[in-house]
């Protein structure tokens, strides 16, 4: 039985002044160079049992950023909030996992009722509502899209749906539409993924996870299951021509890679490129270049153990499967991600931002030639758990803490 802490949601006008988080006192398993240290999770070590497959592949050496920010609490009150989207006019579209709540938030902390219309989600453990856009063209189509727990006679799976937002005193979706279903289903209430981001060209990307159980992380590499994969689909949920198994007999068409484990963090970069960071067992969290028509390995290839500290793999590198970009040792549980591109922090243009819910930390990579060339642990929230960052219009980071109680809470410059 799962215990909910209720309350309402009150603007705060608290800070909390903050300089850049200090440089990391512990060292992580691996060997740094000489006179560095590698940020530390918080979490124990798990000694992946291979070595990395090249240079700065993991433990990067801690940074300090010299920016000072502030944290302003904007409201509070959201039961487990998983997701942030902005409105044109700034103002907010939040989830909350477990009740498949949605709300808008204005940038003053007045939170609307719940919106009427959503379809029904299974918020069993780590089911429910998740993600959450407003479409490109919100300003003429009023579309908003959102991924949840469906639940299904047989058990459940990821569904996105749309509809338009029509706004009042009591706001709700109007012309609902589910655009794509996670196939087949299974009764399971993990690793589902669920997060969403729109490319330029219009085309969706959604990260689907391999459901946990056996039955579902057996399929990760196969093309004719949806789990552990990423899917491209059209806005109106029809499948892109251009997409790599598009003509492949037995194929689902909507992949666009494959051999993936549980993806809940994926972002655009400058040249709108797909990054996503997926949480990985024991010692096994990774970041990486998504590309068309590639495989990433899970369950075949990988750096970590299973929770019992049982072997998985037989070998991180094989024959036609990727690399990670970079993978943690001990892990971070990673949750929201961006990639900074605003102007508000010089300094952090170009970084990769990502919540971790291990730690309780903010990380901050800072990227070179698509390579980790150092890593901060910030903590601007105190020892709560951060789900969710996202760059706001204006260039600041917004953040969800994962609690009963959960804030919503905004970084700009000090």
């Amino acid at each position: 039985m799962r215990l909910r802490i209720l309350s309402t949601s009150l603007p705060c006008l608290a800070l909390l002044f903050l300089p850049g988080q200090p440089r990391a006192q512990g060292v992580t398993t691996g060997a740094p160079p000489p006179a560095e240290k590698t940020a530390d999770t918080g979490a124990p070590a798990t000694a992946s049992p291979f070595p990395p497959a090249f240079p700065g592949q993991t433990n990067a050496p801690a940074v300090t950023s010299q920016t000072r920010y502030q944290v302003t609490t904007i409201a509070s009150g959201f039961d487990f909030p998983w997701a942030i989207a902005f409105l044109p006019d700034r103002r907010m579209l939040v989830t909350e996992k477990h009740t498949g709540n949605l709300f808008i938030v204005t940038q003053a902390g007045e939170k609307s009722p719940p919106i009427a219309g959503l379809p029904p989600v299974d918020g069993r453990d780590q089911g429910g509502l998740l993600d959450v856009e407003v479409a490109p063209d919100f300003a003429t189509s009023r579309l908003i899209y959102w991924t949840y727990y469906e639940p299904r006679a047989t058990g459940n799976g990821l569904a996105v749906g749309r509809g338009k937002l029509k706004e009042g005193a009591q706001p709700r979706i109007e012309a609902l539409r589910i655009i794509f279903r996670m196939k087949p289903t299974l009764d399971s209430t993990m690793h589902a993924g669920g997060r969403m981001v729109f490319h330029p060209d219009g085309t969706l990307f959604v990260t689907l996870g391999e459901r946990s159980i056996l039955p579902g992380r057996v399929q990760a590499r196969q093309l004719n299951s949806h789990f552990g994969k990423t899917v491209r689909i059209n806005p109106d949920g029809t499948v892109p021509d251009d997409n790599p198994f598009v003509n492949r007999a037995g194929a689902r068409p909507e992949i666009f890679s494959l051999g993936h484990r549980n993806v809940l963090s994926a972002a655009l970069d400058g040249r709108n490129r797909l990054w996503e960071v997926e949480m990985g067992p024991l010692g096994g969290d990774e970041l990486n270049l998504v590309e068309a028509g590639k495989d990433y390995g899970w369950p075949t290839i990988g750096y970590g153990r299973e929770y019992s500290g049982a072997p998985i793999h037989d070998s991180a590198q094989g024959p036609g499967m990727e690399q990670p970009v970079y993978f943690w040792d001990p892990v971070i549980a990673p949750s929201g991600m961006t990639i900074y591109s605003g102007n508000l922090f010089p300094e952090w243009k170009g970084n990769i931002f990502i919540g971790a819910l291990a730690g309780h930390a903010l990380v901050r990579l800072v990227m070179k030639n698509d390579r980790v060339q150092g890593e901060e642990r910030m903590h601007p929230v105190g020892n709560a758990r951060i789900r969710e960052v996202v760059q706001g219009p204006e260039g600041a980071l917004y953040l969800l803490t994962d609690e009963p109680s959960g804030r919503l809470l905004k970084m700009t410059p000090r």
